[in-house]
């Protein structure tokens, strides 16, 4: 069969929903992120809709991989980020537009907390990214614990008629003890184990966390780092960047033929995209596996310790009921083989079963019968 053929279901893109208080920056980020057009103004509220734009998710291996095959088409990976409108105090009550905002973070995989670390009189709002994070945390967490609270009424009753209830009940009960003390559950001392139960709460506060610290562009490093840190140390470690989003804005604005000779002046290294997005990876726990054949070589992100078979059910639905092996070889090795064929040739392909767990930057060719 065709290495990689595209399946008719499209697999699940990450979204990434953009969160911050009213004039953090989350627009001219979002902006620079998707080459998209939020609107961006120096006072509260200028975004009131949630804005969604898609990136593509560069990763140099894709066209080495790409070029073994002589594939005619390229595709990357995408992913999804949400410009969500800005949190203001009182937001888990409804003010400021407040569940509307909260709505819209629901629906994200993983959360970004953009915190303002630049000054300006013509700018309102706060520009301590400390304060922004705890003035985040505090309403996202009263958020959650409404929300739990309802949930844990219903459990209580359920419970009366059903005993094996009784720990989801109390598992409820202590994520709200946390939520109550104003701790988001994402620094909790909740072990993993348990707030991985806590899935179908669908609480804010239990998604993956990233931190951008947005920084003026005349920002001294020790400033930076001192920021980077505070905010990361803050959030027991959590992923955490210091990133320009006016300059990134700016640079995106451009045809894309100039923006990495004005990223390289400006001093923007890779840029925010690759950097965010490789963050958020992280802290999903997310790894890519390459198809290629002469017609597409294509990333498929998957999520770390998934097996072969249920990465070949994001190529096509059919490629995991139907799944007989996988053939597979890391990247580097098909570009010292030189090609697909050269590699089989050599001996150098290795033949997995269902249960072969998929490494990052594995090469995959899969067989099927249907």
């Amino acid at each position: 069969m065709p290495r990689g053929r595209p399946g008719t279901l499209r697999p699940a893109v990450q979204r990434f929903g953009l969160v911050g208080l009213p004039n953090s920056g989350k627009s001219s980020l979002f902006n620079a992120l998707t080459g998209g057009d939020s609107p961006v103004a120096p006072y509260a509220f200028t975004t009131v809709d949630t804005h969604v734009g898609e990136a593509k998710v560069a990763d140099g291996r894709l066209d080495l991989v790409a070029a073994t095959s002589g594939s005619a088409k390229v595709t990357p990976a995408t992913v999804q980020f949400s410009d969500i409108g800005g949190l203001a105090s009182g937001a888990a009550r409804g003010e400021g537009l407040g569940n509307r905002f909260l709505g819209g973070i629901r629906e994200v995989d993983a959360v970004v907390l953009v915190l303002r670390a630049f000054a300006g009189e013509e700018v309102e709002g706060v520009d301590d990214p400390l304060e922004s994070l705890l003035a985040l945390e505090l309403e996202l967490s009263l958020a959650d614990l409404e929300s739990l609270e309802r949930q844990v009424d219903r459990k209580r009753r359920q419970a009366k008629g059903d005993a094996a209830i009784g720990p989801e009940v109390e598992r409820m009960q202590r994520a709200a003890a946390a939520l109550a003390a104003g701790t988001p559950l994402w620094r909790s001392a909740l072990p993993i184990s348990e707030r991985e139960l806590l899935g179908p709460c669908f609480l804010l506060t239990n998604k993956p966390v990233v931190a951008v610290v947005n920084i003026d562009e005349e920002a001294l490093a020790a400033e930076v780092e001192a920021a980077v840190t505070g905010v990361s140390s803050a959030l027991d470690g959590a992923e955490t960047l210091a990133v320009c989003a006016r300059l990134e804005a700016e640079v995106a604005e451009l045809p894309e033929t100039e923006r990495a000779e004005m990223a390289a002046s400006l001093g923007l290294g890779e840029g925010a995209l690759a950097r965010l997005v490789a963050a958020s990876y992280r802290a999903l726990g997310l790894r890519t596996f390459f198809t290629t054949a002469p017609k597409e070589t294509r990333a498929w992100p998957f999520a770390a310790g998934s097996t072969a078979d249920v990465c070949a059910g994001l190529v096509h639905t059919d490629f995991q009921r139907g799944f007989i092996r996988a053939e597979t070889i890391q990247w580097a090795e098909l570009l010292e083989a030189g090609s697909w064929s050269a590699a089989r040739a050599a001996g150098r392909l290795r033949a997995e079963g269902r249960s072969y767990r998929v490494q990052d930057g594995d090469v995959l060719e899969i067989r099927f019968n249907v």
